[in-house]
């Protein structure tokens, strides 16, 4: 029990301003991001976009190329919680591997810029946002519409960055009221 006694006295100190959290979603070529409002209990979508970068060049460039757009992103928006999807790919080893570091740069980006970051696998966000975990993408697609009235993204990426922002919502506040039941008993 100890634990969640401090744990809720943090979580009960959290005003109930609106805070804003940025969905990542993570890949080489393309690197979905989407931000989200939410008071507790209201989604607000506020902007979404993707970090590209082109197979011809060095993996290196790639890399910083996708730093300096999250970076640029935390600047304009400035979020404050981040949330990253946890993506495993099995087929192709060198595929697994580029994805696995553009990864490393897509958790540490946020924390660079001092921002708490969860995790979250593919099922559980599906499952957070459609109430399946084997939810198709276009499930996904029409529910993160549903609860972000003027979501419009351009890529799937983005919209999986969307769900991603939408799953810690609903999981930070699912914290939160655990800690408020913890904190009255």
């Amino acid at each position: 029990m100890q634990p969640w006694r401090g744990q809720s006295a943090s979580l009960l100190a959290m005003s109930s301003r609106a805070i804003r959290i940025l969905g990542l979603d993570p890949g080489l070529q393309h690197t979905g991001w989407g931000l989200i409002e939410t008071d507790g209990y209201r989604l607000r979508f506020v902007a979404e976009g993707v970090v590209s970068t082109s197979a011809r060049d060095a993996l290196g460039d790639r890399l910083l190329i996708l730093h300096q757009g999250l970076a640029e992103t935390f600047a304009n928006f400035q979020p404050d919680e981040a949330a990253v999807e946890n993506t495993y790919v099995a087929r192709n080893p060198d595929s697994a591997l580029k994805l696995g570091q553009a990864r490393g740069v897509v958790m540490l980006a946020p924390r660079l810029a001092g921002l708490p970051v969860a995790e979250y696998g593919a099922m559980e966000v599906k499952r957070a946002v459609v109430g399946n975990g084997h939810a198709a993408k276009e499930q996904v697609q029409a529910m993160v519409r549903h609860l972000l009235p003027g979501a419009a993204f351009r890529r799937a990426d983005a919209a999986d960055a969307l769900a991603i922002a939408i799953c810690h919502a609903h999981h930070r506040q699912t914290k939160k009221m655990l800690a408020k039941g913890y904190a009255t008993a």
